[in-house]
């Protein structure tokens, strides 16, 4: 066994000293890969990563900064608390494609504009980046991921010789905003992510950071501009179709965000209006409204306060799920009420009311699919002020 990890180890330190060496050809390419949105979550936004071919050397790899292991240890606890160890793999690009193929998904190839320096340069930077030592990174959906990276590599290889453009980018959207154009908005996910996030993701990007979105390093990059010999030129030599097909959406559940919550919200007001009618109050409805924004609330102040997640800071989701509903769903049920539970209800009426200010404004844009429960929480809350002792 112990021959065996030896052989190994020096097969590994041999193909690192080999691949050293290696010197790419005249007719070698360096190009940027684009693939098209999946169907899960985490592919809703396409990939993008980095394409080496040298058909003198019969080199063929890909590079691929969008690796991560589901069964590494405390895997969702790491994601949970924002520390996900995303890594480079490096692979045939033969077996990339299929992957690609067998999800039917396009891809999209950009041939760099490079001299063979230049390629050189690439492709040591790229070996070096491979090594088990190097191939590792702390993962941020925003500002640090497999299209960011592709941006960073070229700019920190060509320096000044790239000038990235902004055509076609005239108006400046939000980081929110950018995404929400990739996942429908009625969906679980959409929902799911603009409920945990916080306002860092409603400030303007400038169009360098719109490329944490792999459609748009594929359209910046086709657009901009690199000197060779002090003569500017286009930074994209050919573009390349390597695989056709139609670009897979997000498919919208029957029992999605907008649909449940509307239902939830009719059978609520309902209930409200009868209560209004009979002159009574519903408690189990005050407990299970103010029990589940409570809990929502917990959640949003754990991303907040104790996870690394870069843009969970600064939710104004708050407002509405607000976390010490939890302890006064349980008060809620009393059948003899605190005095202060009524300035409780009639405070936590006044913090919906900031919402749509905020969301005009800009500040944060909230969920579109939990206008309904607002809906149900200001008809609920404004009887609540009027009926507790």
């Amino acid at each position: 066994m112990k021959k065996n990890y030896l052989l190994l180890f020096f097969f590994f330190l041999l193909t690192k000293s080999l691949f050293a060496q290696i010197n790419l050809s005249v007719y070698s390419e360096v190009s940027i890969i684009t693939a098209g949105p999946g169907i899960e979550l985490y592919e809703a936004f396409g990939h993008s990563a980095i394409r080496i071919k040298d058909p003198v050397l019969r080199l063929d790899l890909i590079y691929n900064y969008g690796m991560f292991d589901f069964n590494a240890p405390n895997f969702e606890l790491n994601f949970t608390k924002g520390n996900l160890i995303y890594s480079m793999g490096r692979y045939n690009f033969k077996d990339f494609l299929a992957g690609y193929k067998r999800d039917k998904r396009w891809v999209k190839q950009q041939v760099l504009n490079l001299t063979q320096e230049e390629r050189q340069s690439f492709f040591i930077y790229l070996e070096n980046n491979a090594l088990p030592e190097n191939k590792n990174y702390n993962y941020d959906p925003y500002f640090d991921n497999c299209a960011t990276k592709l941006r960073d590599i070229t700019t920190a290889i060509l320096g000044d010789k790239v000038v990235l453009s902004n055509k076609n980018l005239n108006e400046r959207r939000s980081f929110r905003q950018l995404m929400d154009r990739e996942i429908p908005w009625n969906t679980w996910g959409s929902f799911g992510i603009n409920l945990a996030l916080g306002s860092k993701l409603d400030q303007k990007a400038n169009f360098t950071q719109y490329m944490y979105l792999p459609d748009y390093v594929y359209s910046i990059f086709k657009n901009s501009a690199i000197f060779i010999e002090n003569q500017p030129k286009k930074l994209i030599k050919r573009e390349d179709v390597l695989l056709e097909f139609k670009e897979l959406k997000q498919e919208i559940s029957i029992f999605n965000p907008f649909l449940i919550f509307s239902v939830i919200s009719f059978i609520g007001i309902f209930v409200t209006f009868s209560d209004f009618k009979n002159k009574k109050r519903s408690k189990w409805m005050d407990f299970i409204l103010l029990f589940i924004t409570g809990l929502i609330g917990c959640v949003i102040c754990f991303l907040w306060f104790f996870t690394d997640h870069s843009t969970a800071p600064n939710n104004f989701n708050f407002l509405w799920a607000f976390a010490p509903n939890l302890i006064i769903a349980f008060l809620m049920l009393k059948v003899h009420q605190k005095k202060w539970l009524k300035s409780y209800v009639r405070f936590s009426f006044f913090l919906l009311f900031i919402i749509p200010i905020l969301w005009v404004l800009g500040v944060q844009l909230f969920p579109i699919a939990i206008i309904p429960f607002l809906i149900l929480l200001l008809f609920r809350y404004a009887y609540l002020s009027k009926t507790l002792n």
